[in-house]
């Protein structure tokens, strides 16, 4: 399966660079196509429909090819997989039941074929602002396939409006929904991680009150107090509710631990003030226990890199293709220590790479488990057997 990436700033742009790439007589039959919700995602998705390419993605908060980063713009991974190896499924989340969805997704996945995996994508955000629910997404695709199922992807993002996200085929789009590209195992695998890298800080703590995505109390104190202190800032002012990842100029995650062991990362999205809470991007429950985390370093990004490092050194043949799904919340937080992990994959691997920043991480961890992730770098090697 050979595989290309292409970039471009408008339709034009990439008009032209997909028919640079067709030059000596490659034909793609597929495009991953990550787009900001500034471009005509429309125009580019007839674009490659003119020339028999099926489509698969979503909107972004940033976009990236080897050696190349963006924001605003299109990047398109084109493969000319075997049509009889892949399908593309995607439907609408109804009244907001998510599970009934991924049932629908993965029955009809299991119809195509005996051993699927999937590349997935959902929205990231609703037209109302609030976020999909990835853990009931991920639970219900595992209830469905299995523990051993294989799944890997992102979030839709919308460049951190938080207003409306999109996903979208070749055949329509939908700004509530799930989309997935899927193959057949047993012609094209799927390898792959997610990693946040992130050091632990200090003691244990403890959620002391929380309830859903708010958490009001750590080890017994008020809990925007404590990460207001833990960040170095003084006390915000009386009814000021913010955003964290807009209004602050620092802001780390919390290290929470899975029932399994592993570790996974759980962020303060913002303050609300009405009720003097952190606002979470993954619900955090009473008495569950987690670190803050150290400020980010360069041993972030070399984990990564050295961890993709040693899973290609495992394997007996050189993939075809790589993708990246990176939290937008990363950028923010970690600067240009983003551009090394992408670009240090990219240079691990060697093969024609495309990825975005999203609002939440599909995938497994080091000898883990499928979860739904925020914080992370998560990548994935596609190889035709």
């Amino acid at each position: 399966m050979k595989a290309k990436s292409i970039k471009g700033k408008s339709t034009e742009e990439i008009s032209l660079e997909l028919e640079k790439s067709l030059v000596d007589g490659y034909k793609p039959t597929l495009a991953i196509l990550f787009i900001s919700i500034k471009q005509d995602r429309k125009a580019i998705i007839d674009l490659l429909l003119q020339n028999n390419i099926d489509v698969f993605g979503c909107t972004s908060c940033g976009e990236f090819i080897n050696g190349y980063q963006s924001e605003g713009e299109a990047v398109i991974l084109l493969l000319d997989a075997n049509r009889e190896h892949y399908t593309i499924l995607i439907e609408d989340v109804e009244n907001g039941n998510v599970d009934k969805t991924a049932s629908l997704i993965a029955t009809s996945a299991t119809k195509h074929f005996k051993n699927p995996t999937f590349l997935l994508t959902s929205n990231g955000v609703y037209g109302d602002g609030q976020y999909f629910d990835g853990n009931t997404l991920v639970n219900s695709l595992v209830r469905e396939l299995g523990e051993d199922s294989v799944f890997f992807g992102g979030m839709a993002g919308d460049d951190w409006n938080i207003q409306n996200s999109f996903i979208f085929t070749h055949q329509r789009e939908s700004d509530n929904g799930i989309a997935a590209m899927v193959f057949d195992a047993d012609k094209i695998s799927l390898q792959g991680m997610a990693i946040h890298g992130w050091k632990p800080l200090g003691i244990t703590r403890k959620v002391t009150k929380s309830s859903g995505n708010k958490v009001y109390s750590i080890d017994g104190k008020p809990a925007v107090e404590m990460y207001l202190k833990y960040l170095g800032m003084s006390e915000k002012t009386e009814d000021e509710s913010f955003d964290i990842f807009k209004d602050l100029s620092i802001h780390f995650p919390f290290i929470a631990r899975r029932e399994e062991g592993e570790t996974m990362i759980k962020s303060p999205r913002s303050i609300d003030a009405a009720s003097n809470a952190l606002i979470m991007d993954i619900e955090m429950e009473e008495g569950s226990e987690f670190h803050f985390s150290t400020p980010p370093d360069f041993e972030i990004s070399e984990e990564i890199i050295s961890e993709a490092a040693a899973v290609k050194s495992n394997m007996e043949t050189q993939p075809d293709a790589l993708l990246i799904f990176s939290c937008a919340g990363r950028p923010p937080v970690l600067g240009p220590l983003t551009t090394i992990e992408n670009d240090g994959l990219a240079e691990v691997w060697q093969v024609p790479m495309a990825g975005f920043y999203t609002y939440g991480e599909f995938g497994r961890m080091k000898n883990g488990k499928q979860h739904f992730h925020s914080s992370v770098c998560c990548w994935v090697a596609l190889k035709e057997k």
